[in-house]
């Protein structure tokens, strides 16, 4: 075989090939057929809801806040003690901060924890603990936000507080349910955030994963409720 035929020939052969492809994208891009999308989640009001953080990583951090009002987002579950002369009374556990209470925060402090003292957060070297008073109370009290071990600090003030009025970042619930909500009561009809954000966060569920399709017992500092969600609507609410 002449040299220009070994040259020609293999050409004539890939651009043959690279019509053919060519042809088929075109065909394919003209009459795509049916083409199966992925199913994308509708977002509701409640979650492009602006819910501010700080992401606390130093004690300093917390004290930013002394001065500054707070609500209870990790409702039920927070214990809080009298605070007076300098020191936090751990014998005289007041109880646990019910959901969205307001706090006035006063000063943060550090405070080692006695041993037999459950707070619900690691004991560390020492925790630190936010003074506040409730409103219309002048005395003071604390609860624990955070702690130290060594060099190590950890704290949890963005899970456990709004930093803005709940009503405003969720103001688009309407009045029957923001008055649940503040009474403390769930309702058929309510979603898991507004049940959490009235009954608090200690709970306990059939199925962990599916939140909005479950049954939830919460645990109202003692007072029982269950709570049966279809599609993140309440259907059946029991109380006791």
């Amino acid at each position: 075989m002449k040299p220009w035929k070994i040259v020609v020939f293999p050409t004539l052969i890939t651009l043959l090939i690279a019509a053919v492809y060519m042809f088929s994208v075109w065909k394919k891009r003209h009459n795509p057929g049916i083409v199966n999308q992925p199913h994308e989640q509708e977002l509701t009001a409640d979650d492009v809801a602006v819910v501010r953080m700080e992401f606390p990583s130093h004690f300093e951090d917390l004290k930013d806040k002394e001065g500054k009002t707070v609500w209870m987002k990790n409702g039920n579950t927070m214990p809080y003690f009298p605070y007076a002369s300098g020191k936090v009374d751990f014998k005289k556990r007041v109880g646990v901060i019910p959901p969205l209470q307001k706090l006035d925060l006063k000063k943060a402090i550090k405070a080692a924890v006695p041993a037999d003292v459950d707070d619900g957060i690691s004991h560390g070297t020492r925790q630190a603990m936010y003074v506040f008073t409730l409103p219309g109370d002048t005395k003071e009290y604390a609860t624990p936000v955070g702690a130290m071990e060594g060099s190590e600090e950890q704290y949890y003030s963005d899970l456990l507080y709004f930093y803005d009025d709940p009503h405003t970042i969720y103001s688009n619930w309407p009045k029957v349910i923001w008055d649940a909500v503040d009474a403390h009561q769930a309702k058929e009809g309510m979603n898991e955030l507004q049940t959490r954000l009235a009954l608090g966060q200690k709970i306990q569920t059939d199925n962990p994963r599916a939140e909005g399709n479950r049954t939830v017992t919460y645990d109202a500092d003692g007072k029982k409720w269950t709570v049966t969600f279809v599609k993140d609507r309440a259907t059946k609410v029991q109380n006791g």
